[in-house]
């Protein structure tokens, strides 16, 4: 999937991957896509949750060995 931006959040522990991720969509352009790479288990339930709170729509959610990579569109 085409995106704007691209996230390692790799290694990191909740809630660092959801509050990094909200530093780098403030750095994009309303409609803009990132992309996040995940491998903390709390992310499956932290960025869904976190997309729906501020706005921001989840457009896609994959697996990929041992990491979850998500696509975000900045609401």
């Amino acid at each position: 999937m085409e995106h704007d931006s691209e996230l390692d959040a790799l290694g990191l522990l909740c809630p660092l991957p959801v509050l990094k991720t909200r530093k780098a969509l403030q750095r994009l352009e309303t409609g803009q896509v990132i992309r996040v790479l995940t491998d903390d288990p709390a992310a499956l339930i932290d960025m869904p949750h976190f997309c729906a709170e501020a706005g921001h729509e989840l457009l896609a959610q994959k697996e990929a060995d041992a990491a979850v990579i998500w696509y975000l569109r900045k609401g």
